[in-house]
């Protein structure tokens, strides 16, 4: 198969510099405007995630019948699932009561099981295999787990060290810098990388939403939500103009 064929039918992004960018915009994104809804607008946790579940299983679908990568329908169901883990984090952690240690564990058993039941199918976790329905679905199933596992994770690190959420993006953002020269400078497999470093973003993008919307007085920006989220979703659409257009190779066999 040429290379060109291979492209036309991967329905990814290349995994560059340009695609972490707007991963990390992304899921700041999420934190912003899933905290928009569900605090600024008072629609509740519940309420807020029965909304963003909702767009996302319809862009999902969408994203499923496609036949080519599409920038925008990609990215806009990263940030479906971005904003649907926040409400469904802070539902999990904060309506149900099991608090940010129980959630980050559940989330974290979920994130396990769908890679394992992912890799157990069809013999592969990698990205590029992902160009065919069943992949395509354990794709979306284990990102929406991973967006919801990050939100608990980013909150729970921001509420266990005395620098708060700052402190917590610090560390993810020190833990993404690890796991960069352990791509570059080790043999440890790309794919596992590509894993943690795709689950880290969240919290750190959670942390860096919050620290925007925070008080002065608690060490944020003060923007209000909708105008945090607003920002992001134009610094976003100029990442897409300038990076991530083109779609990663798609592999034909398992890897």
């Amino acid at each position: 198969m040429s290379d060109s064929t291979r492209e036309a039918i991967s329905k990814v992004p290349a995994i560059t510099l340009g695609f972490w960018v707007i991963k990390i915009l992304a899921t700041t994104l999420g934190e912003t405007g899933g905290d928009t809804v569900s605090m600024t607008m008072n629609l509740g946790y519940l309420l807020s995630s029965a909304i963003f579940l909702s767009i996302l299983i319809v862009l999902v679908i969408w994203q499923t019948v496609a036949k080519r990568y599409h920038p925008l329908l990609y990215w806009a169901t990263i940030i479906a699932s971005t904003t649907a883990g926040t409400t469904m984090a802070d539902f999990a952690t904060r309506s149900l009561g099991i608090g940010y240690p129980g959630g980050s564990l559940l989330l974290l058993a979920c994130v396990t099981a769908s890679l394992g039941v992912w890799h157990w199918t069809l013999e592969s976790i990698s990205v590029a295999t992902v160009h065919e329905p069943r992949a395509e679905s354990f794709y979306w199933i284990t990102i929406t787990f991973s967006q919801t596992l990050g939100t608990a994770l980013g909150d729970w690190t921001a509420d266990a060290n005395p620098y708060g959420f700052a402190g917590a993006a610090i560390l993810f953002g020190a833990m993404l810098a690890v796991i960069t020269l352990l791509y570059f400078r080790t043999k440890v497999d790309h794919v596992l990388l590509f894993w943690m470093a795709f689950i880290l973003t969240r919290p750190l993008g959670a942390a860096v939403g919050v620290c925007l919307d925070k008080p002065a007085a608690q060490g944020g920006l003060e923007f209000s939500r909708p105008l945090a989220s607003a920002v992001l979703a134009v610094a976003i659409l100029a990442g897409l103009l300038l990076f991530s257009r083109r779609a990663a190779p798609a592999s034909l066999e398992n890897r």
